[in-house]
């Protein structure tokens, strides 16, 4: 929401091929890019109590509306959860 609100009356040009919204997603995605072995991901489940960062990005990711109207995805798509299993807080 603070990202609209940011943007709110600007142009919404392209960058490298992209739009405002689709960089702003990727920018997520990338503070929690990471390449871990079986074993490390093992041990931060079982000591860690914050999720692993794929799932810090896919399931959050997946219950957003505008996530799924940035990159034009569509109810099926792997990246969007069915309406009856999305996550509504706010």
């Amino acid at each position: 929401m603070a990202f609209v609100t940011a943007e709110a009356g600007k142009t919404a040009a392209p960058i490298d091929g992209m739009t405002p919204d689709q960089r702003f997603f990727l920018g997520w995605a990338r503070i929690w890019g990471e390449n871990d072995r079986p074993e490390i991901e093992r041990l931060q489940t079982n000591t860690d109590p914050h999720p692993l960062p794929q799932f810090r990005v896919n399931g959050p990711m997946s219950n957003l509306p505008e996530f799924a109207s940035a990159y034009g995805c569509q109810a099926g798509d792997a990246m969007v959860r069915p309406d009856a299993e999305r996550c509504r807080i706010w």
